[in-house]
């Protein structure tokens, strides 16, 4: 579950980057092909029909904001009017529900994040996109193009939407010395016992997985989200320990707003979004980037396999991550965007610099979520990897 409802964020002061830092212009090579993924053979639509009227998306709350939530909130009405698209939308609560409602067919596209995107490409049930069909593909930041999360064989299947880290959170009357690594909520939890907070979901295996990189070299892990079975029981056996310590399981930002705010939460993770208000509303907490980097997110707008109306699919697609629309959804929601021209169209001068929208160089210390297959993403083939069933498995486990 990523919210319960949307929000505009307050980003904290500072100067907004220029877009010129290392690596924005330099495409990735990255892709599931090297992986042992072997979805359907689909093709990309190869050129734009007439629009079909209609166009049904399942997206995180706050993506698709027609003024319902917030009057001064609506890039959905400007779409409808320049598209001839009335926008049907399903807010989504976790990213299996979303994997759910795309099987049905019911649905033309989804704003998936990388815990459900390759689900979608190896079930079939999200087709390749032709990204010359979507103008604004071409500012989009070069890190999030064609990644292993969204891309197979060389070919996109979705147009990403923005990022964000999941940092590390801490009470900085509580913690008296700042933490600067992922000990502070597993081996060194134990003066926070009770007051360790952690997300809420399967793909939190991958946090621990991260963290044992770093500190048991020994267990050769490469990528979190690629664990054979002896580095999947070490990250299970270290979540397993740190449960004793954990008073809450968050997966409702207001929760853990709350939480910090009254002390009941002291350490754990979070996103900036998340920290900059409940600095807002009053918690002495920051929020820090740990020396072992950490896991992430970058949402991918996906069309369905079976869409019904795919015209006006891409046609959202595109508007989505137009410059000006992308900078309202980025503001509001609490993310980087994923047009690099986005930062000069938010109101909010520090907002690109807050949450390092421009920095390519912040984000490689960054694991996005990737669904984690029997097919070892990191390139292994004389094992087999722990997939993401028993992830689930584990995690009802994990939390008793």
């Amino acid at each position: 579950m990523r919210l319960h409802r949307s929000f505009k964020a307050a980003a904290a002061a500072g100067a907004l980057l220029l877009v010129s830092g290392c690596g924005l212009f330099t495409e990735s090579d990255a892709s599931s092909s090297a992986y042992g993924l072997n979805p359907p053979d689909l093709k990309a639509q190869s050129k734009l029909g007439k629009t079909e009227g209609q166009v049904n998306l399942i997206a995180w709350a706050g993506y698709v904001e027609d003024g319902s939530n917030d009057p001064k909130t609506d890039w959905v009405s400007s779409f409808e009017q320049r598209t001839g698209c009335q926008v049907k939308s399903k807010v989504a609560a976790s990213s299996d529900e979303m994997v759910k409602l795309m099987k049905t067919g019911n649905y033309d596209a989804v704003s998936a994040s990388g815990d459900a995107s390759l689900r979608l490409i190896a079930s079939g049930d999200a087709a390749p996109v032709n990204t010359d069909l979507v103008p604004n593909y071409q500012d989009v930041f070069f890190g999030l193009k064609k990644q292993a999360w969204n891309s197979f064989d060389g070919k996109p299947y979705g147009i990403p939407h923005g990022r964000g880290a999941n940092l590390l959170m801490y009470n900085t009357q509580q913690v008296k010395t700042a933490p600067t690594s992922w000990s502070a909520v597993f081996d060194d939890a134990s003066p926070y016992k009770g007051h360790v907070t952690a997300y809420d979901s399967p793909i939190y295996i991958a946090d621990a997985a991260l963290y044992l990189r770093e500190t048991q070299p020994g267990l050769n892990i490469e990528n979190p989200y690629a664990l054979d079975q002896d580095q999947f029981d070490a990250a299970v056996a270290l979540l397993k320990d740190q449960n004793a310590n954990v008073g809450e399981y968050w997966n409702d930002y207001l929760k853990e707003v709350s939480a910090f705010k009254s002390g009941d939460s002291t350490v754990g993770t979070t996103w900036q979004v998340i920290a900059n208000l409940a600095a807002d509303e009053g918690a002495k907490v920051k929020a820090v980037l740990p020396i072992e980097g950490a896991t992430g997110w970058s949402d991918t707008w996906m069309i369905s396999a079976k869409a019904k109306h795919p015209n006006c699919a891409y046609k959202w697609m595109n508007w989505i991550i137009s410059p000006k629309v992308n900078a309202e959804v980025a503001e509001y929601y609490g993310e980087a965007p994923s047009n690099i021209k986005a930062c000069d169209e938010i109101s909010d001068d520090a907002f690109c610099d807050t949450y390092h929208a421009t920095d390519e160089g912040y984000w490689k210390d960054i694991a996005f979520w990737t669904t984690p297959i029997e097919q070892c993403l990191d390139g292994r083939t004389e094992v087999k990897c722990v997939p993401y069933a028993k992830w689930v498995q584990a995690w009802t486990e994990i939390k008793g």
